[in-house]
Order: C-alpha cells, then structure tokens, then sequence
C-alpha cells in the first residue's frame, strides 16, 4: 500500500507547486512573486500529505461516525436554536448563544459517536458485515485459536464451513506475541502467524479482517462483541473467554472438545494398529500411542519397538491422564 500511496503523495506535492506558479498567470501583479507563489503550493502540498500521513489508520467507520456525529449535533443545534428560547433577546447573544450550542453539540456528538462506533454501525450497515445480508455462517478467531495450529487443518477438511473473521487488534496482539523477547511466547506467535499464511491458501476459504480497535484490557470484551454483534460463533480455547462468550449467549467453539467428541470408542476384541515406541514393565510387554494420546500396553510387543503392529484389545482402564488401553499381538510387524 505504502509504495503506491508515495508516488501519488509526490505528484500531489508537485501539482500543488505547479498550481501555485499557474496562479501567477491569472493576478498580472503576483508575476514578481512566482516563487513565493510556488514555495506557497509546495507547502500546502507538504501539509496535506502531513494530514494523510497522520490519519493512518483512520477508518471508514471512523469517519462514519464523524459524518454521523456532525450531523446529529447541527440538527440537535439547530432546533434549539428556532425554538422559542431564543426568539426574543439581544441578537449578539443570541448569536453567541447559537455558535456555542453549535460547537458544544456537534463535539459532543462527534466524540459519542466515535467512542460506539461499534454500536454505530448497526446504524449504518455497510461499514460492517450484516447478518441478514451474510449467506454464509462467520465464525470469530482469537489469537488462542490461531496459536493453537488445528485451525488450517479443521478448515482444510471443510468442517467448518462459513468465513472466518479475524479483528485487527488480534492481528496485532499476534504480532506482539511473535516480537516477545520470551522464546515460548515467541515460538508460539510465530505459529500463529504460520497458521494466517495457511488459512490464506486454502481454496474456498474466506478470510475477513474487521477493523475495529481495542485496548489490552478489553480484548475479551470486544471479541465477544463483535461476535455478538455479527451473531456469529467464537472459535477459542481459552476457558475463561468460552464462558464469558458462553454468559453472553454467543455461540462458542473449542478445538480441544472437538477432539475429544472425535475420540473413537475402544470395544474390547477390536482391532487396532499401534506404533511401538517403548518397552514395557513387563520384558515381553510393548507400549504406544493412540492419535488421541491414550496409551496403549502390547503384550508380546516389547521384541517390535519402533515398528508398526497389529493389536487386539482386552481391556480399557480409566487413569488421571486419560485411558489406558491393554492389548496383545495379533499380527506381524509392518
């Protein structure tokens, strides 16, 4: 964006000159003042590019509600000002009176309108994504849910079908994550940038970047929000912000319980296939892992470590870390 908006700053810059040294042309007195004239242009030029650079970042909401603001408050003034309040008195004050109910009101509106201009755009539909316009179900990112990396591939599979929104203010508290000078925090927002770059190459995927603004304090907040105010789902794996999404009848969704709904049943006498990692406790007994993490103890597998066996389960046992699954050998090792 930058490298395209710089040469139209320059040539803005430079027409400005050019303008101010063609004035000359049409006042025969300012033919002396020619390069005062252009100096003038270039300046004003200058300024306003000035003005560009400073309102980076200001959005079309935000000037929504500005336009929205002014205009409230000049209506809101100028009622007031025909009333039958001031139809009698001085004129001087009561001019004075009309120029600050003017300035008071449209700042006041103005400064409201900016402060809810989340609010704002329920008012004025096409700054925002409008639920009854939306033929497709959104669902809300947090920077938790990125981080977590099963996203790409939840999206990959096509079990979540919709677009996903992902506010601005994640973009850049991911971006704070992957600049921490802590290397696990670090790590971890790197991961979640990778995953921004995958979700960007899946075909049929539609990624939408909403802009809005938040402090650090109300991440949270704002991202319940804004999928309330979207009515779509929040797609997190931080407990404490399900709940709270959860308090305010906002549809959430975890990866964790995902997962674990997606946990195959065991029945005893089924067939499985394991990768022997370890020994046992047992000389003869071998143990490996489910996809899901439960552990699984083959007697007559302790001979196969680092190979690929067939098993048969002869009981489940609950534990702590989850389940333990005892199987025995029924195939070779391939």
């Amino acid at each position: 964006m930058n490298s395209t908006l710089w040469p139209i700053r320059v040539v803005f810059t430079l027409l400005c000159a050019a303008g101010g040294w063609l004035v000359c042309y049409s006042v025969k007195e300012w033919d002396d003042y020619r390069a005062l004239a252009v100096f003038i242009g270039l300046s004003l030029g200058m300024l306003m590019v000035l003005v560009d650079i400073m309102l980076k970042g200001f959005s079309l909401r935000g000037l929504s509600a500005i336009t929205f603001g002014l205009m409230v408050g000049t209506l809101i003034a100028y009622l007031v000002g025909v009333s039958p309040l001031l139809e009698q008195g001085d004129p001087q004050i009561i001019f004075l009176v009309r120029l600050g109910l003017f300035l008071v009101l449209t700042y006041l509106c103005t400064v409201i309108a900016l402060r809810g201009k989340d609010e704002f755009n329920l008012v004025i539909p096409y700054v925002r994504f409008v639920p009854h316009e939306v033929d497709v179900p959104l669902v809300v990112v947090d920077t938790s849910g990125l981080i977590d990396g099963r996203i790409a591939r939840i999206c990959s599979s096509g079990f979540l079908p919709g677009a996903l929104v992902i506010p601005r203010f994640i973009l850049r508290e991911l971006q704070a994550v992957a600049d921490s000078d802590d290397p696990q925090k670090q790590a971890r927002g790197r991961r979640g940038l990778e995953m921004l770059g995958e979700l960007r190459k899946i075909p049929g995927l539609e990624l939408r970047i909403h802009e809005s603004e938040a402090k650090s304090g109300e991440i949270e907040a704002k991202l319940v929000f804004i999928a309330q105010s979207m009515r779509a789902k929040l797609l997190t794996t931080d407990y404490n912000l399900a709940k709270m999404a959860e308090f305010h009848g906002v549809p959430w969704l975890n990866p964790n319980v995902l997962a674990k709904a997606l946990e195959p049943s065991l029945v005893l006498g089924e067939t499985i296939e394991v990768e022997i990692i370890k020994p046992g406790k047992e000389p003869s007994q071998g143990v490996g892992y489910l996809p899901e993490g439960s552990m699984v103890v083959v007697n007559g597998g302790g001979a196969h470590q680092g190979s690929r066996v067939t098993a048969e389960i002869i009981s489940v046992l609950p534990s702590a870390g989850g389940k333990i699954v005892f199987a025995r050998l029924t195939g070779s090792p391939h």
